[in-house]
């Protein structure tokens, strides 16, 4: 017999809107308490000082709004779950925008954006369509990568600042959740199973499938440690060194597939 085809994990559209604002305005007020000193220091992200990341956090929101006020697409381009897959490709494009924001007044520029985006998302219905950068989406879908989105950059401003930004539970779920299917895509399979407790678990790379008891290959990690794994922020050998990650098995090494997002 074949092997069962996965299901699409579905998101709860109500609590993806709220976790989107809920994130947004938590780097908003940390943000607006850093100092000038801060916002000079560099990032782990090349060029970008942290003046240049808050900057582009606001993007995250800003898309939304924008696509929001452009025709609707004909049609369906991209899954959600090949988003994070599709990012390389536009790298060199995001970091030319975002240089090219004014960072003057990053307060003033969190309201607006705030702003401009809970008056256009409001009344969108989460099957419109709109052209993300990456190919058009579905609202809904498109959200869910903003919430990916603000939690990342949201670990980049803690790890550049120590500010200790808080991450939404909700928002940390779905960023873990995508992150672990875009893995199962990339190295589609049942060998090894990755759990990250409490938000996530999928089973991966080509092999034996497991099918009852103890699986024979485990993976297991904290959701902040996953993300960053998954987005190029950690090494796989550092964090197994630390004890940030349990792997059990001998193809319990996802070295190879890892990250799913750069």
């Amino acid at each position: 017999m074949p092997p069962a085809k996965k299901r699409t994990r579905s998101y709860d559209s109500a609590k993806t809107r709220a976790a989107v604002l809920a994130q947004f305005e938590n780097v908003r007020d940390g943000v607006a308490a850093l100092t000038p000193e801060q916002l000079a220091a560099p990032t782990r992200l090349g060029e970008w000082t942290v003046r240049e990341l808050a900057a582009h956090v606001t993007m995250a929101l800003g898309a939304v709004a924008r696509h929001l006020g452009e025709p609707e697409p004909a049609r369906q381009e991209l899954a959600l779950v090949d988003w994070p897959m599709a990012t390389v490709t536009a790298a060199a494009r995001i970091d030319t925008d975002t240089r090219a924001i004014d960072t003057s007044d990053l307060p003033g520029l969190y309201e607006r954006t705030a702003a401009l985006y809970e008056e256009r998302v409001a009344e969108a219905a989460d099957g419109r369509l709109v052209g993300a950068r990456l190919g058009a989406m579905t609202l809904a879908d498109f959200l869910v990568t903003r919430v990916l989105e603000l939690v990342v950059h949201t670990d980049d401003l803690n790890a550049a600042t120590g500010a200790g930004i808080p991450y939404d539970r909700q928002a940390l779920a779905a960023c873990v959740r995508l992150l672990a299917d875009a893995l199962a895509t990339k190295a589609p399979g049942g060998a090894v199973e990755v759990r990250i407790p409490p938000y996530a678990v999928v089973q991966c790379v080509e092999g034996p499938r497991h099918t009852r008891g103890t699986p024979p290959n485990v993976v297991e990690t904290d959701p902040l440690t996953w993300i960053r794994l998954a987005t190029g922020r950690a090494e796989w050998a550092a964090e197994k060194e630390a004890a940030h990650v349990s792997a059990s098995g001998e193809r319990a090494d996802l070295s190879a597939v890892l990250p799913v997002l750069s």
